[in-house]
């Protein structure tokens, strides 16, 4: 299951409001990635943000063949908006994918914040002790800290910063990848959602 982020804070651009808003890149890296992914997996979506808040959680459909056109077009037509039920969004997919019982994977794909009161280190713990065997990858898409400071030099909390998600990743024996071109997520979902991910041995890596 794909688990997107369709929150308002996918229409921002930089503090400066220089470069393309994330849903645009978001858009672009499916595009490239998802083609071939989807030839050979069965692959499902949920997206959540727009809608009532903190209701917004939709399961558009479950894993299914050949699924690229119909999570590309799902994505193209996104309009970010509303508040971030993560928490609640990642558990809707492990129900899906029916995750006591059987195994599975989710790979989540978001830009940083929880803020509808769930608890994602909570159902990590929860869904590594009763899953089946349910893998949680987490890709980190340009993810950014609560504060910018002009007088910073290179990297900041601001403009390098880590999903409160990852907990996901970590406890789950996922992946966390951070992400902040599109070239970048192409290779995350690439990583994360292709057959190459059961070879990886690190629990948590950046791509360049």
């Amino acid at each position: 299951m794909i688990v997107f982020d369709g929150s308002g804070s996918m229409a921002e651009t930089g503090f400066n409001q220089i470069g393309e808003a994330r849903i645009f890149e978001a858009r672009a890296a499916m595009r490239r990635a998802l083609p071939g992914i989807a030839s050979a997996r069965r692959l499902g979506l949920i997206v959540y943000g727009p809608g009532e808040a903190c209701q917004s959680v939709d399961l558009l459909f479950g894993p299914e063949p050949d699924a690229a056109s119909r999570i590309i077009g799902a994505v193209d037509a996104l309009e970010p908006a509303g508040d971030t039920p993560l928490t609640e969004a990642v558990f809707e997919a492990a129900r899906v994918l029916d995750y006591r019982a059987r195994p599975g994977a989710i790979v989540l794909v978001t830009d940083g914040k929880e803020t509808c009161g769930g608890a994602p280190c909570q159902l990590a713990a929860e869904l590594a002790a009763d899953g089946a065997d349910l893998t949680v990858h987490v890709i980190g898409f340009k993810v950014r800290g609560e504060h910018f400071g002009w007088a910073s030099q290179g990297e900041t909390d601001y403009t390098r910063a880590t999903a409160v998600a990852r907990c996901l990743a970590d406890r789950t024996g996922g992946l966390y990848v951070s992400a902040e071109t599109v070239d970048e997520l192409v290779s995350a979902l690439r990583v994360t959602l292709g057959c190459a991910v059961l070879g990886l041995a690190a629990p948590a890596t950046r791509l360049r």
